[in-house]
């Protein structure tokens, strides 16, 4: 800023033509007397030219927060905001919810007759959510999603997919002679396999309140219908969950990704079902790495028979041409 005095500049009236208003945009851009460029000084709530010193605007309102955050946990915390949306609710999360807490403002306990009053205001509340049987129909099916995904230990990403491909399908008038839970899950185990984390149908209908027929069959259509592209089940993404769900090392993980490459390779692979490979690749990398771990403990896991492991595993290792541990 320059050594020249300070002039406070107002309009004397407003502006009533078109030309009028461009000239008064200009303004704002460009200082009004010297035509230099304007800076807000926020300390002082002022608009001033850097040139001539010119104040063109004076106790200008900070639109600001009124707080200070010193790291993103700290601004995540102060800020007031609402939740983002989420395909996950029927109503991707834009109403209101009652909290369930008996309390005032204050952290008091309410009274008996309070209490009954609050929860007779979150029974409306719940009904007036929902307003005709489709959006019922949703927060039914989405409801299920979660259940079965908190079950299953899946992440976000694959709860917000399962939601859309689920509301593609009622969209597109596919769920006529087909349950809700079927459908639901259908849309799981398809959202699951699309993220790289896949979940077996045995272990998909151990969550589910469907019979496993019921499942394939539903998946099968929901996927023809809509025009999914779900690639077939790669063993290998099976691999990280068994050898944390069996306490193994790193060593064994990395040994069954080997066995599995080999086998690929092979065309060992065509046929056979992904859950099964991936156990057996597991058993014989422990045993091939001295962990001790069971064909029956492994079966456990991964929801397969200890047949299917004995089949696999001697396959696995004719293939890498490895000789089975004595």
């Amino acid at each position: 800023m320059t050594d020249t005095s300070i002039r406070t500049y107002t309009n004397e009236r407003e502006p009533e033509t078109e030309e009028e208003n461009t000239a008064v945009s200009d303004e704002q851009e460009h200082c009004p007397e010297c035509g230099g460029r304007l800076i807000s000084d926020d300390e002082h709530a002022e608009t001033v030219c850097t040139d001539c010193g010119l104040v063109v605007e004076e106790d200008e309102i900070d639109r600001g927060p009124e707080w200070r955050a010193f790291d993103a946990a700290e601004k995540d915390e102060k800020s007031r905001v609402g939740a983002p949306t989420t395909n996950m609710m029927h109503d991707q999360g834009l109403s209101t919810n009652i909290g369930w807490q008996d309390k005032d403002a204050y952290g008091r306990s309410l009274s008996s007759r309070q209490r009954q009053k609050m929860q007779r205001l979150r029974t409306w509340n719940e009904r007036f959510r929902t307003r005709d049987s489709k959006e019922r129909n949703l927060k039914q099916a989405l409801g299920e999603i979660d259940r079965m995904a908190s079950a299953l230990g899946l992440p976000e990403n694959v709860r917000e997919t399962a939601s859309v491909i689920y509301r593609r399908a009622l969209e597109e008038d596919l769920l006529p002679g087909r349950s809700i839970e079927g459908v639901a899950t259908s849309s799981l185990y398809a959202a699951a396999r699309q993220a790289g984390t896949p979940r077996s149908l045995d272990e998909i209908s151990a969550v589910s309140r469907v019979e496993k027929m019921e499942l394939t069959r539903t998946y099968r259509y929901i996927i023809r219908e809509l025009g999914l592209e779900v690639k077939p089940a790669d063993p290998e993404h099976y691999v990280p969950r068994f050898v944390s769900d069996l306490d193994l090392s790193d060593e064994t993980e990395r040994m069954a990704r080997e066995l599995l490459e080999s086998a690929r390779q092979e065309g060992v692979h065509s046929g056979k079902s992904p859950v099964g490979l991936a156990a057996a690749a597991v058993y014989a990398a422990a045993l091939l790495t001295n962990e001790k771990v069971t064909q029956n403990e492994v079966s456990e896991v991964a929801s397969i028979s200890e047949v299917t492991i004995r089949n696999r595993y001697k396959e696995l290792l004719e293939a890498s041409d490895t000789a089975a541990p004595a």
